[in-house]
Formats: C-alpha cells, sequence, structure tokens
C-alpha cells in the first residue's frame, strides 16, 4: 500500500497524483466500478473508511471520504491518498477548511470516475433530504444510517418525507435475513394473519420497518414491542385458525422458526457488520421499489398513530 499526502492541494493536483500512483506500482488500468463518496467527521472516519474498504473488496471503489473540518479556518484543502496492487480500488481522505466545507460537491466532481455510478454514504449525521444535499445530487444511490441518529424510530419515520428513487437505509438493509426468512415461511400455506408483534430492544429502526413491511405485505397490522435485545429479538403472527408463527433470536446468531403442525427449526439468523450491509447496497444500483414501498406504509401509519 503506497500512501501520499498533499497539504493546501487542489482537486487537479489529487487527480495526476492517483495517475502517477498508479503507474509507479505497475496498475495504470483503473479497473474501478463506481465512485463511493463517504461524508463523515473525523471522529467516524476510521471505522468507516475500514467498513468502505473491506464492502470494496466485492466492488472494486474509488472511494472518496469526505470530512468538514473547521469552517472558520481559511481555505484549505488536505488529502491523503492510499493506492497498492493488493488494495481493492483507491482512496482519496479530504479533509476541508474553511468555505470550501459548504462546497464539498466542487471538490469531488473532478474525482468522480467517468461513466461509472456514484454511490454517498452517509455513516453518521445525514442531510434532512439526501437528494437535495449537495454531493447526494451527484450520487443515484444514497445511503444513510437511521441507527446513527439521536432519534433513530423518529429518523426511520421521517425517510418517507424525503424519499427519492434511489435513497436507503442501513436500518432496513438489516433486514434482508429477517425479511428472507419470514418470506420462506410463507412458502407452505399457513392461514390468514390477524395480527402480529415485532419485539426488538427500545429505540432500534428496523423494527419499525420489519413491522411496516410485514403489515404492508400481509394486510393486518403489526405492532412493535420492547425487548432486552440485542436488536431484533422475534416476531409473532398470530393465524386466524388459531395458531401462531414466531421466529424467536435471544443470542444475535441463531432463531427458533416455529410453525403450526411442524417441527421446530434453528436457523442461522446472525447480525452483520457494517461492510457486509454496505456491500450488500452496492450490489444493487436501481431504486429499491421495496423500501419505498415499506417507509412509505410506515410514514401512513405512524400519522394514523398521531392521529
Amino acid at each position: 500500500m503506497t500512501t501520499f499526502n498533499l497539504t493546501e492541494t487542489t482537486a487537479s493536483k489529487i487527480s495526476s497524483t492517483l495517475t502517477r500512483l498508479r503507474h509507479q506500482i505497475g496498475a495504470p488500468a483503473v479497473g474501478m466500478v463506481l465512485t463511493l463518496v463517504t461524508v463523515v467527521d473525523e471522529a467516524g472516519q476510521y471505522d468507516a473508511l475500514r467498513a468502505a474498504t473491506d464492502a470494496a473488496r466485492e466492488h472494486p471503489s474509488r472511494i472518496l471520504v469526505v470530512i468538514n473540518r473547521d469552517p472558520a479556518e481559511p481555505n484549505r484543502l488536505d488529502a491523503e491518498i492510499r493506492v497498492g496492487e493488493s488494495a481493492p480500488g483507491e482512496v482519496v481522505l479530504l479533509r476541508l477548511y474553511g468555505e470550501l466545507t459548504e462546497h464539498a460537491d466542487s471538490v469531488i466532481t473532478p474525482l468522480l470516475l467517468t461513466d461509472t455510478p456514484v454511490v454517498a454514504w452517509w455513516p453518521g449525521d445525514c442531510p434532512g433530504f439526501p437528494a437535495k444535499n449537495a454531493i447526494g445530487g451527484l450520487a443515484g444511490r444514497r445511503i444513510t444510517d437511521a441507527r446513527a441518529s439521536k432519534d433513530a424510530v423518529a429518523a426511520i419515520s421521517e425517510r418517507a418525507e424525503a424519499y427519492v428513487p434511489g435513497d436507503t437505509d442501513l436500518a432496513w438493509t438489516r433486514l434482508t435475513p429477517w425479511r428472507s426468512l419470514l418470506a420462506a415461511a410463507f412458502d407452505q400455506p399457513i392461514g390468514k394473519v390477524e395480527h402480529g408483534v415485532v419485539e426488538a430492544a427500545t429505540g432500534n429502526p428496523s423494527a419499525p420497518l420489519l413491522a411496516a413491511w410485514l403489515s404492508d405485505r400481509l394486510g393486518a397490522p403489526v405492532e412493535v414491542r420492547d425487548s432486552s435485545g440485542p436488536g431484533i429479538t422475534g416476531v409473532r403472527l398470530t393465524l386466524g385458525e388459531g395458531g401462531e408463527m414466531t421466529v424467536s433470536r435471544s443470542d444475535a446468531r441463531l432463531a427458533t422458526l416455529s410453525r403450526p403442525g411442524q417441527p421446530d427449526r434453528r436457523v442461522a439468523l446472525a447480525r452483520r457488520p457494517t461492510s457486509e450491509l454496505l456491500a450488500e447496497e452496492l450490489r444493487r444500483l436501481d431504486p429499491d421499489d421495496v423500501y419505498a414501498s415499506t417507509i412509505r406504509h410506515l410514514a401512513a401509519l405512524t400519522r394514523g398513530d398521531q392521529g
């Protein structure tokens, strides 16, 4: 891995340095499939970069990490460039000072790979309307994480108000194994669902999303109840003919699926690291229509509760 630091630099100098370093290590061909723009603060940049780099092993990317520093300082752009033969792409950490903190899009635009998708990711705080954000407007996919918000449940409920095709949230991505398991459980007829319960740790933003998805798909009310966690610990669906289908998970690794008239089945249902969640989202660059339908259903349920 080759690291090169530039202080008080420009996007043009960063771009030429990337090209030069690639030639020096004998890998002039770009060979990357997308640009991942990660917007994060200094405190969160280490974990975010590690997750992005791990995800890039599946999706070789140019990773641009935008770190806004002190807006009161004179305008300055510092860059740290990392490339290497074994690296899954390229990494550029961009530290912006002064008025540049308000114009990060002008800094990153010359650094975007041509003719490849752009994905924006906010691991921590995110704009209220990601698609209208300067960086979000450059991206075809915009990834947020409601879990990073002070009120995570409110944050995921508000996503519908700002939704634009291409938006998604890692609170939704965390549900993929749950949705796959529950969908498979209905491969065999088990009767009509009359009511459901999702049990999860207090404030878990994935829980109301899962409840909204189930309610939307099953046409039945599904409520959220608190549990001791971690994460989502169970789903209980009351069936019209008097039975109950349940998925119970207490150790964040394995779950038990119980259905009327069938033996219990143990299934893998582990909580996944951020790198795996991000890699999953980078596999699909088209709008997620199921996510859109689910958050809109959640918003409608929330408005109804408040009314």
